[in-house]
């Protein structure tokens, strides 16, 4: 079938999972296996979806995915229906027909959409179709061993994080244990805690990077910091932090980033400084 032929747009279902992956690790992101986005495309907390995204189809052959990854969250006290917009693929053949994909995720009504890593011209169409820009100024830290003693620690312990977090930060905890993207600590000091996510990214074709999506006391998180990268280091061999300035302000050693990756979304409720990146491809995609 040409591009000009008869298409298929269709929610993606369970049914499809197994072949939107292959569709997507084939055109995508090789490095990921099939059973990883199968993973990824059905994320682990309870959440009742209408589907996993929209898929094209010519005949039985996938031609083009949008992913979306839904959550439901209490912001300012009541519940709020949020739609992630994730990997959004087409072939080059169909590639006219890519917009169709968006804008059926975009014709459900209720949602406040995110789109968490738009690239090249997507930025563009999401301006037109009414997305506003978060701040993602950034900025670059090293990550160094501490020496000696310190008041603060850092673990990554599941005791210490299921015996420690309580409200919305042990239901964040417990929803993205089984996410391949997320990576969770917990910062003590004294009788004060901070649960931070992170994920390690990619730069340049190095894998060495941390990447904080979510701190839920940024004031402690900016004064663990040397303590916190000591761990990021020591643990899991990651080289530098990248942070937000918005959460973690500009440290001693901050490098500011003068390009930094885009991040978009859209509501007729919220604000950006009401949504986070949790319950989003960022913690589900391990790139």
């Amino acid at each position: 079938m040409t591009a000009g032929g008869e298409l298929d747009l269709r929610p993606i279902t369970t049914a499809d999972v197994g072949g939107v992956a292959a569709f997507l690790r084939a055109e995508l992101n090789g490095r990921l296996s099939v059973e990883t986005w199968a993973a990824a495309i059905v994320p682990p907390w309870p959440v009742e979806a209408p589907n996993h995204g929209f898929l094209l189809a010519a005949g039985d052959r996938i031609v083009g995915v949008q992913l979306a990854v839904y959550s439901e969250r209490l912001i300012m006290g009541r519940p709020e229906r949020i739609c992630n917009l994730a990997a959004w693929c087409v072939i080059e053949e169909y590639r006219i027909h890519g917009v169709r994909l968006l804008r059926s995720a975009l014709a459900q009504p209720g949602y406040t959409f995110t789109d968490l890593s738009p690239s090249g011209n997507v930025l563009e169409v999401n301006r037109r179709l009414r997305f506003t820009e978060f701040d993602t100024r950034s900025v670059l830290l090293p990550n160094v061993p501490k020496l000696g003693r310190s008041s603060i620690d850092v673990t990554g312990s599941d005791a210490a994080l299921a015996g420690t977090l309580t409200g919305d930060d042990l239901r964040h905890y417990q929803d993205h244990r089984g996410c391949l993207a997320a990576r969770q600590v917990l910062i003590r000091s004294g009788t004060e805690h901070c649960h931070v996510i992170y994920r390690k990214d990619r730069r340049k074709g190095i894998s060495a990077f941390a990447s904080i999506l979510y701190a839920s006391d940024p004031e402690l998180l900016q004064r663990a910091l040397p303590d916190f990268r000591s761990y990021l280091i020591r643990r899991d061999r990651l080289m530098a932090t990248l942070a937000e300035i918005r959460l973690v302000g500009h440290p001693n050693g901050a490098v500011d980033l003068p390009e930094t990756r885009r991040k978009m979304f859209r509501s007729d409720r919220l604000d950006a400084d009401q949504l986070d990146y949790l319950y989003s491809e960022l913690t589900c995609v391990p790139w």
